[in-house]
């Protein structure tokens, strides 16, 4: 991930814009599929297939938060 020179006030470098807009995108994109893969688990009658969606669904948003607190931490 290329960073420019401006560092925060724990000495991690900054985000430039082309890595904050691929970080928003990828944000966007595991809040999606968590929100597809719950809703999806809301309408399975199968137990098997319910629990897989909700597991997907929560693996998305553990990606989303991994995500947000990598961003938060170079602010």
């Amino acid at each position: 991930m290329i960073m420019n020179n401006t560092m925060n006030n724990q000495g991690i470098p900054n985000l430039d814009a082309n890595n904050l807009k691929v970080l928003e995108d990828q944000l966007n994109y595991e809040s999606m599929m968590n929100k597809k893969f719950a809703t999806y688990a809301g309408y399975c009658t199968d137990t098997e297939l319910k629990n897989l969606c909700q597991q997907a669904a929560q693996k998305h948003k553990q990606h989303y938060n991994e995500l947000l607190n990598y961003l938060n931490s170079h602010q």
